[in-house]
């Protein structure tokens, strides 16, 4: 466990040592949030989404974000998609909300119809959707009844594993227990506090933090995937460490989580990642 723990706290490095652009499709709910998670992550945000150079914009990045809670781009998210496929550049999907309504379960079907991505960040309910099974997800939140537990966790480690085949990409289900799989390995991971559930885009920075770590360790998606997921976690009990020995709520917590992020060390991730393999 400590060798594993030792690489995934080396892929931190790897993400400050490359220093990869990232090209963010994402809503206006979040987007500087997003963006600033990748600078506090040593990355560099692109957010260019108009389809008029999103192609173009596609050229110069190490990495693709596409996230679903900006619906209105769908065409630009394809376009911009099958670039970076062309070019043989990671790209990440977030499908917020996918299962939600008609408009999103058709977009979330054309995106992987028309795009292969490296990897797919969502909680239990779009992960649920995504792989063709019943989900109860309400807005954007994870609907209760779809919610990891520790006795429910084979099922849902056993849902990841496929859809990571289906898919051909890496699947990370984010909530209190998180779950990543290339369908080979499938990891669980503890970290993280139930005040990350509170403040708006904590989804939506994750998966922008994963975009940054697949730019830095293209060739090692698992692995990326993996980190930047145990990053956040991490990042997200330090956090909660300051905000409660400040006594303040969670607009100062946000801060506190992007701060950690940009403060975090290789030997603070390795020492407090928990992570096993199912």
């Amino acid at each position: 466990m400590r060798e594993r723990n030792l690489e995934l706290a080396r892929a931190l490095g790897r993400v400050r040592e490359r220093v990869p652009l990232v090209q963010c499709i994402t809503n206006f709910v979040t987007v500087n949030d997003c963006a600033n998670i990748i600078l506090a992550a040593g990355g560099s945000p692109s957010m260019a989404q108009d389809i008029r150079e999103v192609e173009e914009a596609v050229e110069g990045v190490q990495a693709l974000v596409c996230n679903l809670g900006a619906i209105e781009h769908l065409d630009s998210m394809v376009l911009a998609g099958r670039q970076a496929n062309r070019l043989g550049k990671p790209v990440v999907l977030d499908p917020v909300a996918a299962g939600g309504t008609r408009l999103r379960r058709e977009a979330a079907r054309k995106l992987l119809e028309e795009v292969r991505f490296t990897a797919i960040r969502g909680n239990a309910s779009e992960i649920r959707f995504l792989a063709g099974q019943q989900a109860l997800g309400s807005g954007v939140d994870v609907g209760a009844a779809d919610a990891v537990t520790e006795d429910s966790l084979p099922g849902a480690a056993e849902l990841v594993r496929s859809l990571a085949w289906k898919s051909g990409g890496v699947i990370a289900l984010s909530g209190a227990v998180d779950l990543v799989s290339d369908g080979e390995q499938t990891a669980v991971l503890r970290n993280g506090c139930p005040t990350m559930a509170r403040i708006t885009g904590s989804g939506c920075m994750l998966t922008s933090l994963i975009g940054a770590f697949c730019g830095g360790l293209p060739e090692e998606p698992f692995r990326a995937v993996t980190a930047a997921v145990a990053a956040m976690g991490v990042c997200g009990e330090l956090a909660e460490e300051r905000r409660l020995k400040n006594g303040t709520g969670n607009a100062a917590f946000r801060t506190d989580l992007i701060d950690a992020v940009f403060n975090l060390t290789e030997q603070q991730l390795k020492e407090r990642i928990r992570c096993e393999i199912f």
